[in-house]
């Protein structure tokens, strides 16, 4: 699985005119499953990103991790993240996981990371979403969690 993660100051999701998602102050993930993807790698890389340290503590170091700021997080799904751009110029999407596959395993993030974090919120699988942020710093980082090669 790969998150594209914004420590953000705001940012908000909205489909067909409706914002159905917003935080203030906190981590924007762009979330793609692959092919392969499981539980075990949506668990794995949600405990990285609820504790990857990417907000300032006292001393201007980034030491904090999003619980630790009371922060929001906002999921949305984005299979391009998944996208094989090495040849040509049109991207393909085979490395991404089927849709019923990425949306079940998009719906199984959201709703551990619901479990497991107080403020989250998300964008809706397979719509048209417009996806507004203000990203602090900037801040961006890409976590990605292979699955396991079976022998």
């Amino acid at each position: 699985m790969i998150a594209l993660l914004q420590r953000v100051t705001e940012a908000s999701v909205t489909v067909e005119s409706e914002c159905i998602g917003r935080i203030a102050h906190g981590l924007m993930v762009l979330l793609c499953a692959e092919r392969g993807d499981s539980e075990k790698e949506a668990d794995a890389l949600l405990a990285k990103l609820l504790s990857y340290r990417v907000f300032a503590d006292a001393e201007g170091k980034m030491n904090l991790n999003l619980a630790q700021i009371q922060g929001g997080l906002l999921l949305v799904p984005q299979f391009t993240l998944a996208a094989d751009t090495r040849s040509g110029t049109r991207p393909s999407f085979t490395p991404a996981a089927p849709p019923a596959e990425a949306s079940r395993l998009f719906d199984y993030t959201l709703s551990r990371a619901r479990a497991l974090h107080l403020v989250v919120e998300s964008g809706h699988f397979g719509a048209d979403m417009q996806v507004a942020l203000v990203n602090d710093g900037p801040v961006t980082f890409w976590l990605q969690v292979l699955p396991a090669k079976t022998a």
